[in-house]
């Protein structure tokens, strides 16, 4: 009988795909074998074309729940004869063209499983099978077998063995198995001593009850945490970290606790239970049950960064203290995430006494993702894409050439992408490197991801900005393989990124791109970040901004919203009595003089708009992390709109005679008259969400385009989201991100797709 080779690829290997190929063949009573390769699941089939091609569809259409198929082949090969159908070990012979598998939360069975006093694993804390459990940051080589991952220490049981050798097990192929008998070992160090033999997890308990600080090892790092109803443990924590402000995520242990204190819709419901588990923004009750410490946790806002546990061990933690934790990233502020126990144990201790390890190695780090929708139509906003959502980015309507691409993406909320065989990934967010820590992980990720696939690239693509950590890295990497490097302005890959995830790149129609953010180095060498640009079959055209502001002081400016708005503002006589009070007599002189002068760097950041309305209305004279002040602005409007439905009668444009505005001034300008008029602070931001909202609107009609496109930091912001919507949804085609961040996060995508899709060579 013929022999038929069945070719897979995607996110195929470590979602048990092969023991579902086993099964579904038992089932047809077809044989031949499967196995994984570096390049997907390959099977072969004793039986006809039209039979293989009806078994493939039957995989197609029901895939593994994990598992994303990108692309598969049939085709026949020389006769073979089978006597039954079988798992065969893989092999590593092909060259690596395959997608990894992120890591996957706690699954409904292994929970039912943990909590089972008649089970084995009856409260193991690292309980996994083919369904859930840690993947990206175990796996130190492909194809995905245990002997590839930091599982390969831990030596499986009889009882282990049997399940993962039985293809009819949920367990089978299942790298991270493992039960009491041959577990993953819990270590407690408490002041820098290790416990000997106590994994007793009340320990763990009464420290936090006494108010300790425990640093836990999860799976993509340690996290800090403490009870969250504890004010004066958070407060320490704050200290410690050296984080004054920024919001802290909660981990509560059911979604029951979590509604008590939280507004949670049916897509917030979905996501935190959803197999990524990523931190969700939630706002508070006004009449919540729970007596979080919401003061310390997040001071000035109403929105929480909640999760559930997505570890057994964080379940079985969380269900026994029956309050939520603060569950933050284990560092200091602006460094990575630790994730190696000798590190853990010399630098975590001076902040957090007792530590929580475990003996099975990450092989490389990511923070949790964090993820929130829009008050009013539910956008998904993806803000930080990480444990869980990444590495894998599937997108099959891009094409792609077949030389390796490496984009090093930018200097704030960084991440890198690859492009090799064909598929692209795109690394987890790895931090602000502007950090030296950061750009360490920067680099230890990098490096993991070239060896993973062998891959060396062709072609390095830089953000045009020299001075940024990641455009230097690119450069020295590309002076030592010899390799060319091309640079690609930053607001251009943002809109390519836009652009790429809405398969908008070969339509007809012209595509009106607004984007949006705090920094970044224009063609003319200004800072952009307020721009429209115009798109059509790979022309991009810068055809409009805000118009310019002097941009002064270097970095000082974006930390320090007071000189936005005196940047903004220092044409206008009724901001100096405002103003003035925010600067001494010294910084007040040299900034007048700087300000007078004509040779100033321009900018036309809506970013920085943003840090002076927040100066002007909620008295925010400096940041204490990135982009707070524009948080509280959006939080401030938030206050109104949860009581009062937006309409565009309030914007400040609404009377203006459509001539060109300036629209940074104008803005300031409105804002000053409505705080002379004693206006409070939340109907004025929402006001100027309303007509920044409206100002894109006329902008769009202006251009006469119908298709809009949005990317950069500001759209993050999930009230001006709404607003979009509810202003230009009727009359306008709106584009937004989808698995992206539309922060920084998303530029080395357009970078690659810029130099694919928008350069003389690609056409």
């Amino acid at each position: 009988m013929s022999c038929i080779h069945i070719h897979i690829k995607g996110v195929v290997q470590g979602v048990g795909f092969r023991p579902f190929v086993y099964q579904l063949a038992l089932k047809e009573g077809v044989n031949g074998f499967v196995k994984n390769t570096t390049n997907g699941v390959h099977i072969f089939l004793e039986c006809s074309k039209n039979e293989a091609e009806a078994f493939v569809q039957k995989i197609i259409t029901n895939p593994p729940p994990l598992a994303t198929i990108t692309s598969w082949s049939l085709h026949a090969v020389a006769d073979q004869h089978f006597s039954s159908f079988s798992i065969r070990e893989s092999d590593d012979q092909a060259e690596r063209d395959l997608q990894l598998t992120s890591d996957v939360a706690l699954c409904p069975d292994c929970q039912k499983e943990l909590h089972d006093p008649s089970n084995r694993r009856y409260h193991y804390p690292f309980i996994t099978c083919t369904n859930c459990g840690p993947r990206y940051s175990i796996i130190q080589a492909l194809p995905y077998d245990r002997e590839h991952t930091t599982m390969d220490a831990f030596n499986m049981c009889p009882e282990c063995q049997t399940e993962y050798t039985d293809p009819m097990d949920r367990r089978n192929y299942s790298q991270t198995n493992s039960c009491p008998k041959c577990k993953v070992s819990l270590t407690i160090w408490n002041r820098g001593v290790e416990i000997p033999g106590d994994e007793n997890l009340d320990a763990i308990i009464q420290a936090w009850e006494e108010g300790e600080l425990v640093g836990i090892k999860g799976i993509g790092g340690y996290l800090l945490t403490c009870d969250a109803t504890n004010a004066a443990a958070i407060r320490r924590l704050r200290e410690l970290k050296n984080r004054p402000s920024k919001p802290l995520a909660l981990m509560y242990h059911d979604l029951y606790e979590l509604a008590e204190d939280t507004e949670i819709d049916i897509f917030e419901k979905l996501e935190l239970e959803s197999r990524a588990a990523p931190i969700v923004l939630l706002y508070l009750k006004e009449d919540r049950m729970t007596p979080i410490a919401v003061d310390e946790i997040a001071p000035g806002l109403q929105q929480l960064g909640v999760m559930l546990p997505y570890t057994p061990l964080y379940d079985l933690l969380l269900k026994k203290f029956k309050k939520p934790i603060v569950a933050t990233s284990g560092n200091r502020s602006h460094a990575a995430i630790i994730f190696e126990d000798q590190q853990a144990i010399r630098e975590l201790t001076q902040i957090s006494p007792v530590l929580l390890m475990n003996n099975r190695n990450i092989a490389t780090p990511q923070d949790d993702s964090v993820v929130r929708f829009s008050a009013l139509k539910y956008q998904r906003i993806v803000i930080r894409r990480a444990r869980g959502l990444a590495p894998a980015y599937i997108n099959p309507s891009l094409r792609l050439p077949t030389q390796n691409i490496l984009a090093m993406g930018a200097m704030l909320k960084s991440a890198f992408a690859l492009v090799c065989n064909q598929n692209i990934l795109i690394s987890p967010y790895l931090g602000n490197t502007d950090a030296f820590e950061a750009q360490l992980n920067y680099q230890h990720s990098l490096r993991h991801f070239l060896e993973l696939y062998q891959a060396s690239p062709e072609v390095i693509l830089l953000d045009k900005h020299p001075a940024y950590p990641t455009t230097q890295i690119g450069k020295e990497m590309a002076e030592q393989a010899k390799v060319p490097t091309f640079e690609i302005q930053h607001h251009k890959a943002h809109f390519c990124a836009v652009l790429a995830e809405n398969d908008l790149l070969t339509i007809e129609d012209k595509i009106l791109g607004v984007i949006w953010d705090g920094t970044g180095l224009g063609d003319d060498g200004n800072i952009w970040g307020g721009e429209f640009f115009s798109y059509k079959k790979g022309n991009i055209e810068r055809i409009g901004h805000v118009p310019y502001f002097d941009f002064i002081l270097g970095d000082k400016m974006p930390r320090e919203p007071r000189i936005s708005a005196l940047a903004i503002a220092h044409k206008i006589p009724e901001a100096h009595a405002l103003l003035k009070g925010k600067f001494n007599e010294q910084e007040w002189g040299i900034y007048q003089k700087l300000l007078s002068k004509d040779d100033n760097l321009q900018s036309s950041s809506v970013g920085r708009i943003f840090d002076a309305i927040a100066c002007l209305i909620l008295g925010i004279d400096k940041h204490s992390f990135h982009g707070e002040a524009a948080m509280l602005l959006e939080n401030a409007a938030h206050r109104y709109f949860h009581h009062n439905r937006p309409t565009l009668y309030y914007s400040y444009l609404k009377n203006h005679d459509g001539s060109a505005i300036n629209i940074s001034e104008f803005l300031v300008q409105s804002v000053l008259e409505d705080l002379s008029k004693g206006y409070d602070s939340e109907f004025i931001a929402a006001k100027v969400h309303i007509s920044l909202a409206d100002y894109i609107k006329q902008t769009a009609e202006s251009y006469g385009i119908k298709k809009v496109a949005f990317s950069g930091g500001v759209f993050q912001n999930a009230w001006l989201t709404d607003l979009l919507i509810l202003f230009m949804g009727d009359d306008f085609d709106l584009y937004f991100h989808k698995e992206l961040s539309p922060n920084d996060e998303n530029i080395a995508l357009g970078q690659l797709i810029y130099y694919v899709y928008c350069q003389p060579h690609s056409a």
